[in-house]
């Protein structure tokens, strides 16, 4: 039996489950169904600080996310990871913006909302997390 610790991910292995298999599938509704399935998969990992956020993103070899910027109702995040595994120009990044609506969400309490952007030239995403401080979201922490 491998050991999980030291295993290793196929850049094409995840390119054809990723970028091939799931949009093929999903079709015209990608986007949207990984938006909502990145906010199910948050539901199951829950993360309760922002370090723990970016250590899932490196575990599940999404890539290195960092935390850019501060506001009163938001959080801006930027993602790297080795260009063979972003494949920025035709893969969604709607997995990631769900998962990190939905961690926020839990951590700060308020309905939140993610919205990626491509930046091909630099070779990163980045994430703007916003949230409602009008919607107080009850039960935030996840009871198992």
């Amino acid at each position: 039996m491998s050991n999980h610790s030291s295993s290793t991910i196929s850049a094409f292995g995840y390119e054809i489950i990723r970028d091939h298999i799931l949009s093929s599938v999903l079709g015209k509704h990608e986007n949207e169904v990984l938006y909502w399935a990145g906010k199910e998969l948050a539901r199951k990992f829950p993360c309760r600080t922002i370090e723990e956020l970016v250590a899932f993103f490196v575990d599940a070899s999404w890539g290195m996310l960092e935390l850019i910027k501060e506001t009163k109702d938001g959080r801006t995040f930027q993602l790297t990871n080795d260009p063979a595994l972003m494949q920025i120009g035709y893969r969604s990044f709607r997995l990631e913006a769900g998962f990190i609506a939905e961690q926020i969400q839990q951590i700060m309490g308020y309905l939140t909302e993610c919205y990626d952007e491509k930046r091909e030239k630099q070779q990163l995403i980045t994430f703007t997390v916003k949230w409602d401080v009008k919607e107080r979201i009850q039960n935030t922490i996840p009871n198992e």
